[in-house]
């Protein structure tokens, strides 16, 4: 059988996104950042908006998004993305502009620029990967690690009484009235992942349709910093982080 025949529409079972460049992916294995990114690429391409739309990536191992994926892009400092992307929106009420955003730059040194936007309601898309911990700078604890969780800088686990409790900095950006959808949600399965997509098209089109803020937080894995195999690390999630950080919508206005 020649090849030509192998690639026919009707024998074709997946391909690549076409957004998604040729890029070998940087990633660990096990990593969520990869499926997120594909997800993202096929939205946007679905809604034609290949030409439209503007991501905004800032540090952390969300910055190489741009890496990956053939639309315009801009690095903001860190925990900036949210300030970017809404003066890109203001100047821009065509585009459609998103950040791309760490638990560690979202919920620490980005909260206020988060809070602010969203409660402003600003027209953007806010996709927060949260893996309780520092990823890219040696594993330490985040706003949003767990009580007890192990980290490069808590290597006992975090303790209440030292470091406060986890941040659900979705639940609290649920209550600003400039939200329309609080999403949470994960890629760890097939059938999370289609629901993960499907609440990703909703973001998007709420910011083209003028409805306010849209965060879509993914509850993710990090198995480098976790120190965990990728199977391990999810099995981990399902069963400490996901009761913490329930999936589902903790705000969908229609």
């Amino acid at each position: 059988m020649e090849v030509n025949e192998i690639i026919k529409p009707e024998n074709l079972v997946y391909e690549k996104p076409r957004l998604m460049n040729e890029n070998p992916m940087h990633y660990c294995p096990g990593c969520s950042h990869g499926v997120i990114h594909k997800l993202i690429a096929e939205v946007i391409a679905e809604m034609g908006m290949e030409d439209k739309t503007i991501g905004i990536s800032p540090v952390g191992c969300a910055v190489f998004a741009y890496n990956y994926l053939d639309i315009d892009w801009i690095e903001a400092a860190h925990g900036r993305a949210p300030a970017i992307a809404t003066a890109v929106k203001r100047l821009n009420p065509g585009k459609m502009v998103f950040t791309y955003q760490g638990d560690g730059d979202l919920a620490a040194i980005g909260t206020a620029e988060t809070i602010h936007a969203a409660n402003r309601g600003e027209n953007i898309v806010i996709v927060f990967v949260n893996n309780a911990i520092y990823g890219m700078t040696g594993g330490q604890m985040a706003p949003t690690t767990l009580e007890g969780m192990p980290t490069a800088t808590c290597p006992y686990g975090r303790n209440i009484a030292l470091n406060g409790y986890p941040l659900k900095i979705g639940d609290l950006l649920a209550q600003l009235e400039g939200t329309c959808l609080v999403t949470r949600q994960s890629v760890h399965t097939a059938a999370a992942v289609r629901k993960a997509k499907k609440m990703l098209r909703k973001a998007f089109e709420n910011s083209m349709a003028g409805k306010g803020t849209s965060i879509v937080e993914f509850v993710s894995t990090c198995s480098s910093g976790w120190k965990m195999t990728p199977e391990k690390a999810n099995k981990w999630m399902e069963e400490n982080m996901f009761p913490f950080y329930p999936l589902g919508d903790l705000k969908n206005k229609e």
